[in-house]
């Protein structure tokens, strides 16, 4: 019986797991909009201080800021350790010299060949 529940669960991990990045964060923000929009608007039965419910009427926003916020530190700390490729940028390098060198053999001219 136990055996049973955790192949379920890791079943489900899996198919969880199988849903795009997008459908997931769709979701979670639809659960979230459901029951938030559910306590402010008193569709459940909630008792929370004026101070409680003054903060849960803008959690949204504070969430959004603070999302912004985490997405622009992840961009700066992503590009302050981007890795230059040395290796990659002098084979591209030669590649397109390869490339021009070929495309003189075939007749093709440059700009500044013409002048």
């Amino acid at each position: 019986s136990s055996l049973l529940i955790i192949v379920t669960q890791l079943v489900f991990i899996k198919a969880i797991m199988a849903i795009p990045k997008l459908f997931q964060w769709l979701a979670g923000i639809a659960v979230f909009a459901s029951v938030w929009s559910a306590v402010v608007f008193q569709l459940i039965p909630v008792k929370l201080s004026q101070n409680w419910n003054d903060v849960v009427v803008v959690l949204p926003l504070y969430l959004l800021i603070s999302f912004a916020c985490y997405s622009l530190a992840v961009v700066g700390y992503r590009v302050a350790t981007f890795n230059d490729c040395v290796e990659a940028s002098e084979e591209l390098k030669k590649q397109i010299q390869e490339a021009k060198e070929d495309l003189k053999k075939k007749g093709y001219k440059y700009a500044d060949e013409l002048r």
